[in-house]
């Protein structure tokens, strides 16, 4: 059974969508959430920036210059899928199309949408993202078996698969 918070009841009333600015995909994806009408509103602020520092102090500003990070204005924090999914649901035409992405069918494909923007917004940059020490070359590896590596993309190697064979069923 799981218990309801009323941090689980705070209505989000704004939302800041923390962008990487050096990104054309980026900028591009800012450009058109700036002409979509909002049910809630959206602010944009470049990742890592000084503005972005200062309002959110307590953010590992390198990890929003890899992946979106979106912020409520109750301190609420989005990244990758749930990211893109609560920024669609902030938008009056695209809300319902949230809603189907948060199901879990819908997540998947969700899921892949933002695999392939990372994919395609690595090869941009070449296989490394400017910005400096920490931004790019390192492959950035996650606990269910997803990776990015700046010269290949995503790619996923299940749990017990690591060394190249995997046990069947």
């Amino acid at each position: 059974m799981s218990t309801v918070t009323a941090a689980d009841r705070t209505p989000v009333r704004r939302l800041t969508v923390l962008y990487d600015a050096e990104c054309s995909l980026c900028a591009f994806l800012r450009d058109w959430l700036v002409r979509q009408p909002q049910l809630v509103p959206l602010e944009l602020v470049p990742a890592a920036s000084e503005e972005a520092r200062r309002r959110f102090p307590g953010l590992d500003h390198r990890a929003t210059l890899e992946e979106i990070t979106v912020v409520g204005d109750s301190g609420q924090v989005y990244r990758s899928t749930a990211a893109w999914i609560v920024t669609l649901w902030a938008l009056r035409e695209h809300r319902g199309l949230a809603h189907r992405l948060s199901t879990p069918s819908g997540a998947r494909l969700a899921r892949g949408a933002v695999l392939a923007a990372a994919k395609w917004r690595g090869a941009q940059w070449g296989g490394t993202l400017p910005g400096g020490p920490g931004r790019g070359g390192r492959v950035y590896r996650r606990a269910d078996g997803w990776s990015y590596d700046p010269s290949l993309g995503w790619t996923r190697t299940p749990p017990g698969c690591d060394n190249g064979t995997c046990a069947t069923g």
